[in-house]
């Protein structure tokens, strides 16, 4: 025992001598390339006093970067996320200025804008070295995450009788469909799924598709995957007549009020009460433990711990400048393939200027680093839950289309972030089970307004005989990063209904989730009939079903309830089984019961309209500014994945479907409750702690120093 903790403290110093070194080489070689900084004094010295001072002037910054840059960063979580990450490079330069102040006799001299680039260089440099090193001594590598856990590992054993059971990760890649994965696979992108289905090796997983509700989209399906009930969630923005407010699902208020509602509807706090964490989501799941959660985002003061994540990450500045620098190469990547795709006139293509390269550079570079990084901090405290979301895919896909060279790169990087997850699971203080899973697909088709000339909106208004602008406005995306974005700048997150509220109360409002769009009239409290819809506007139901952008539309009969309308005078009443499904028979099986369901929630719009969709090439139309879309019925959007370890009992019996994110929610839950036993209740409606405004132990996140070394921060 003796020996081996000799060795591991010989090792520490070794690493430590060889960053020194090679930190000090790069500051001379800094020295000699940049006419701004030097490390002599005025009466010239001579090669020994100009390499003890690099030796002095990388040290001291090496100490300042270890002992100051974490208490800078708490100092600075008040500062909006992204802020905090461009602040890196002149916290870094402020630090390399106080280390060279320290050196003797005034030989160290830099201004400013030289000291950020020399501090940047030499963090990137010395992170590289030490993770090369540490990778190199894969013993070294084991002992630092054993060290990490230890005191984890203590109270584990120290509060249980018996073995300690396996946790389990639960991973969601926003967006990616089961087509989509088996897409990349047999391409190659995606190594570490594929050896886990048995490419090459032995499977220790299987692939389970199953299919969500009418409303395929984040909102919907993860509130019902982490908190049991989706209901009364028709879309992912809708106008609520009792209150006269738009719900957005990625509104911080909007995200609180949805899941109090389905935590009162179920009687239940969550997927993740026990133990559990949740990293990157809309929601909380019931976890104390959370980090870039937008549902804990609306809250102030010190119970929202939701942006705590930020300064675990950004308190090592080695993260700090490498996931900035990273930051800057994927705006720059962005710009080039927007460049190309509007040279090249590939078609169809959306708007991809103004901020949207910083959303989406902040999407797969921030939002990825911090939330893995949250989750091997989890896995190495071992926690019994934890379920994170990846939203690259999803903000990529829906400017650059599902598929392509744009989004494979995505995928890659998304593989590799599994594959480290995976690697730390090896090392944490009690098994996991690794889940992968997605919430919604996309599919891919021109917007509505390109194809057309109009919007949405402005087919309803010609339809109730209004007048229609000359130029058509442009529809707002509501892709899932931009919530995040908006929540890290602490800004107000999406829009609200003054934004889609009409001129005159009389006038309908008209909103878009993909290529679903929902038509309310506000003047009226309760939901309207087909019949008073008729009787007002006579022209409105046959202008949009007719309309050869349009797939059906739902509304109810005073007389039969739910009834589809189509083209050329189709409809469909579901108030029983239709032999002939009409407009929905070229939406898949399911359609006219994912209709029938939506139709029962109280806050459905008036009409419901969902866009034409081309079964042959999975085509859909979007009524939002997007290429790739999902939100209604219509391909692969609605098809998404579960990926489960062959331990964990089969997701459904041979033969049957897994349809619907509430039927996915009991899935995990009974998988959470096949090793943790009755303190996972099986049931839902049983009565647990619901209040999630309690406040979450300041001490309780465990965050992990990742190696550097095992993960792509910029290919």
């Amino acid at each position: 025992m003796g020996r081996e903790r000799w060795r591991a403290i010989g090792s520490v110093l070794w690493r430590s001598v060889a960053v020194w070194l090679v930190s000090t080489l790069t500051m001379l070689a800094l020295a000699g390339i940049l006419p701004d900084f030097q490390l002599q004094a005025d009466d010239d010295d001579s090669a020994t006093r100009i390499a003890s001072t690099a030796a002095l002037g990388a040290g001291a910054f090496g100490l300042l970067s270890s002992l100051v840059w974490p208490l800078l960063v708490r100092a600075l979580l008040l500062v909006p996320a992204l802020v905090l990450g461009l602040l890196a490079f002149a916290l870094n330069g402020s630090l390399l200025l106080l280390a060279l102040s320290l050196i003797p006799d005034g030989r160290g001299e830099a201004n400013p804008e030289t000291a950020v680039v020399v501090a940047a260089v030499m963090s990137a440099v010395a992170s590289a070295t030490g993770g090369a090193l540490a990778v190199r001594d894969d013993d070294a590598y084991r002992r630092r995450l054993y060290r990490l856990a230890d005191r984890r590992r203590r109270r584990l054993a120290e509060s249980r009788v018996g073995p300690v059971p396996p946790g389990t990760v639960f991973m969601q890649l926003d967006g990616v469909g089961h087509d989509v994965l088996c897409a990349a696979m047999d391409k190659g992108l995606m190594p570490t799924v594929a050896g886990w289905l048995g490419q090459g090796r032995e499977a220790t997983h299987r692939l389970t598709p199953w299919r969500t509700d009418w409303s395929s989209q984040t909102g919907a399906s993860q509130l019902g995957i982490l908190h049991g009930s989706n209901h009364d969630v028709p879309a992912f923005r809708w106008y609520e007549k009792d209150t006269g407010e738009v719900m957005v699902s990625n509104r911080p208020a909007s995200a609180v009020e949805l899941q109090r509602r389905a935590i009162e509807r179920t009687g239940d706090g969550g997927l993740l009460t026990v133990d559990g964490a949740s990293r990157g989501n809309l929601f909380s799941g019931g976890a104390e433990q959370v980090a870039l959660v937008l549902s804990m985002a609306a809250r102030r003061g010190k119970e929202n711990r939701s942006r705590a994540g930020y300064f675990a990450y950004f308190c090592d500045p080695a993260n700090a400048v490498r996931t900035a620098l990273s930051f800057v190469a994927e705006v720059g990547r962005e710009i080039g393939e927007s460049t190309r795709a509007r040279l090249g006139k590939r078609r169809p293509r959306v708007g991809r200027g103004g901020l949207y390269p910083f959303i989406r550079a902040f999407a797969t570079v921030v939002e990825r680093d911090v939330v893995v990084t949250a989750v091997i901090g989890d896995m190495l405290a071992g926690r019994s839950a934890v379920y994170a979301d990846l939203v690259a895919y999803d903000e990529v896909a829906h400017h650059s289309g599902p598929r392509g060279g744009d989004v494979d790169k995505v995928l890659q990087r998304l593989d590799r972030s599994l594959a480290l997850i995976a690697k730390v699971a090896e090392h944490a203080p009690r098994a996991y089970r690794i889940v992968v899973l997605s919430d919604h697909g996309q599919s891919p088709g021109e917007t509505f307004q390109a194809r057309y000339g109009l919007t949405l909106a402005d087919l309803v208004r010609a339809g109730c005989g209004l007048p229609v602008p000359r130029k058509a406005q442009r529809t707002h995306s509501g892709a899932e990063a931009r919530s995040t974005v908006r929540a890290a700048l602490r800004r107000p997150v999406e829009e609200g209904a003054g934004q889609h509220r009409p001129a005159h109360r009389a006038e309908p409002i008209v909103l878009a989730s993909g290529n679903l769009g929902l038509v309310s009239f506000p003047d009226v409290a309760h939901r309207m009939t087909r019949e008073e819809i008729e009787l007002r506007h006579p022209a409105l139901l046959p202008t949009l079903a007719n309309h050869p952008g349009v797939g059906f539309l739902l509304v109810h009969s005073q007389e039969r309830g739910a009834v589809v309308l189509g083209a050329r005078g189709a409809e469909v009443y579901l108030d029983e089984r239709p032999g002939d499904l009409g407009p929905l028979a070229d939406f898949g099986p399911g359609a006219a019961e994912a209709v029938r369901r939506t139709d029962g929630f109280p806050h459905a719009a008036d009409i419901m309209v969902n866009s034409w969709y081309d079964p042959q090439e999975g085509e859909v139309l979007a009524f939002e500014e997007q290429i790739g879309s999902h939100g209604g019925l219509g391909g692969a959007q609605a098809q998404p994945f579960l990926l489960s370890p062959l331990v964990l009992s089969a997701p459904v019996d041979e033969g049957d479907e897994l349809v619907g994110a509430e039927r996915v929610h009991d899935v995990l839950r009974r998988w959470l409750g096949e090793y943790l036993g009755p303190e996972i209740p099986l049931v839902t409606g049983v009565a647990r702690t619901t209040d999630d405004s309690r406040p979450v132990d300041p001490d309780g996140t465990a965050f992990a120093v990742v190696d550097p070394a095992a993960q792509d921060k910029t290919h």
